[in-house]
């Protein structure tokens, strides 16, 4: 039953069934010992009626033959069956609760306005998670996990993220964005046609090692295709050959409510990057033009109608 308490209990209603459990406990021992004395029988005898009275097994093999033994009876019976009873229906009502949720994947409510979609689990996700939920972004996780070991918060669809119903289930529509972190990218590439097939203007984010299969997501349309070994081996050998671009990159990943991607506007067209970044207030760091982003660097490209550009401001929208 410990067991049990521990896993469908949140903390505090643990605590409620620890208290009701040690006190039914307490009047038990306590209610045996008078019994017992009042009785003139031995502790042992007395513990034994005391535990059949208030477990209401009752087999009337001891019984009290006295006034005192009789009032004892009946403060017993009327304090540790009622704490008992109590105790074991929080328990089975949690664990009833508890086994609704994981059938029907109802860990929390589903968001209301818009949120984040992640498709997969990795031993990365949990740390994009809890990053997401600092951040106070409303999250919907597709994934063939157990609610109960998710954050909370993170709304969980439980499925495998390779099955149209679990994606569909997501609502993938009513998302901002998504990210696809699978446990290969075979996997990675299915969740990706599936996601567009429901969802075809959703911008996707997918984690993949593979060179071919980060071209298939290109042709699907996916507008980030990340290697994170690739991602982890740069960043360090930038910090290594220039240590304070190492620097440089975790302050920006570190402050994200500075990083804006905002639309470059009509004023913008037809000028030079170079441009732009000398008349804007803050820091351009780039330009994003159909789902790609260049620095802007070794060539200094014109503004187009429908860039972005990425911005790093004092305050996001200022």
């Amino acid at each position: 039953m410990i067991a049990l308490l521990f896993r469908v209990f949140g903390v505090p209603h643990r605590r409620r069934v620890l208290v009701l459990l040690s006190s039914a406990v307490a009047v038990v021992l306590i209610g045996a010992a008078l019994f017992a004395a009042a009785e003139g029988l031995p502790f042992t005898t007395g513990l034994y009626w005391a535990i059949t009275s208030a477990t209401t097994v009752g087999y009337g093999d001891v019984t009290p033959h006295n006034p005192i033994g009789r009032l004892i009876a009946s403060l017993v019976m009327l304090t540790a069956i009622p704490m008992l009873a109590a105790a074991f229906a929080l328990v089975s009502g949690a664990a009833a609760a508890a086994g609704v949720r994981r059938i029907l994947a109802m860990h929390t409510t589903f968001p209301a306005g818009t949120y984040r979609l992640i498709v997969g689990l990795t031993a990365a996700t949990p740390a994009v998670l809890d990053e997401l939920a600092t951040a106070g972004v409303p999250v919907v996780l597709v994934a063939d996990v157990d609610p109960e070991t998710v954050r909370p918060g993170v709304h969980v669809v439980r499925g495998n993220p390779t099955d149209e119903a679990a994606i569909a289930r997501a609502r993938p529509a009513g998302a901002e964005q998504a990210l696809i972190i699978g446990a290969s990218d075979g996997d990675v590439l299915v969740s990706a046609v599936l996601l567009r097939k429901q969802a075809p203007s959703l911008t996707i984010t997918a984690l993949v090692e593979s060179a071919s299969v980060r071209e298939a997501l290109r042709d699907l349309g996916v507008q980030q295709s990340v290697s994170t070994s690739q991602l982890v081996a740069r960043t360090l050998a930038a910090s290594l050959e220039t240590p304070h671009a190492g620097e440089m990159i975790s302050q920006l990943v570190g402050n994200r409510d500075a990083l804006a991607e905002v639309e470059a506007g009509a004023a913008a067209v037809g000028k030079p990057l170079s441009a732009v970044r000398s008349e804007r207030l803050g820091l351009v760091l780039g330009l994003v033009r159909n789902g790609e982003f260049t620095l802007g660097l070794g060539d200094d490209p014109v503004i187009a109608a429908g860039d972005r550009l990425l911005v790093a401001e004092a305050t996001r929208g200022a």
